[in-house]
């Protein structure tokens, strides 16, 4: 289903926001973008690709999503299904996603406490 995901390239704005976290958390890129994933799941609303271009780094999937594949992968399906999307939009609102969610905890993850508290703090929610 999603074997067409290999690679996905992120937004120079991204990329430049996954290199200044990875300075604040001391986290490699693709661990803050495994996050940023997560969380911009989290968000209501489908990722508008005009926002984002694709001139900034590559990432092999499995580099975002390591032994998580299958679980982020489903949460991707769930989410596809619920944003009314098919299967064909699948690596595009991966990259999205990835985007988005660097944009959105680039201005709350001063430090790795604050990485752990926004994740606390929607699950309290």
């Amino acid at each position: 289903m999603f074997e067409d995901i290999n690679k996905i390239k992120i937004s120079e704005s991204a990329r430049h926001k996954a290199s200044l976290l990875k300075s604040r958390t001391g986290l490699t890129p693709n661990i803050i973008a495994r996050f940023a994933f997560c969380h911009s799941l989290n968000v209501p609303g489908i990722p508008e690709s005009a926002e984002y271009d694709s001139d900034g780094m590559e990432f092999n999937r499995y580099t975002i999503t390591g032994s998580y594949d299958l679980i982020m992968m489903a949460l991707l399906a769930q989410r596809l299904e619920e944003d009314g999307l098919s299967f064909e939009n699948a690596k595009e609102q991966f990259r999205l996603h990835v985007c988005r969610g660097l944009e959105l905890i680039f201005y709350r993850v001063k430090s790795l406490l604050d990485l752990h508290g926004l994740f606390e703090m929607e699950i309290k929610s």
